[in-house]
């Protein structure tokens, strides 16, 4: 893996690491919490979304990997503990160093229109590979702040 991909690779799963990792502790209760507020998801789902997020754009997107993606079903998902989520990660870590390894320097450049299914909501619209991965950074980063904040939420309403 070339020094931009690698670094690229170590943001992201720094991020979905964290993300998982803000799981530790909570009861089944609090991990399937949903604040009182409009839109608003669980510790679960915000968990489950930010790694099928990932995958989409990583494997799929930016890599060209044929992977599917129920995003509807991400803001379903419910557990009892957090093991499906961080066995889910342990598998995404492999597929993503495996899919980026890979990856030239000349195929972060390369422009094209993502498929709608792993897009997610909106039209989609042409963007590079680095900007796929990037996307993940920030994507992950977004919701990692939601989960901290319906964490807090979830432990206070016990």
């Amino acid at each position: 893996m070339f020094a931009e991909t690698a670094e690229l690779h170590r943001s992201i799963t720094m991020r979905l690491q964290q993300v998982v990792d803000c799981l530790n502790g909570l009861s089944e209760a609090q991990l399937n919490f949903v604040p009182p507020l409009p839109g608003a998801n669980s510790p679960y789902v915000l968990a489950a979304h930010t790694l099928g997020n990932a995958r989409a754009w990583v494997l799929g997107i930016a890599c060209g990997r044929d992977v599917g993606r129920d995003r509807p079903a991400e803001f379903r998902a419910t557990g009892a503990d957090a093991a499906a989520l961080r066995e889910g990660l342990a598998r995404l870590e492999r597929e993503m160093a495996d899919a980026l390894e890979e990856l030239t320097p000349t195929d972060l450049d390369r422009r094209f229109v993502p498929a709608k299914v792993l897009w997610g909501e909106n039209e989609p619209r042409e963007i590079s590979v680095r900007s796929a991965l990037l996307q993940v950074v920030e994507h992950a980063s977004l919701h990692l702040g939601h989960l901290h904040v319906t964490r807090d939420l979830a432990l206070a309403a016990g």
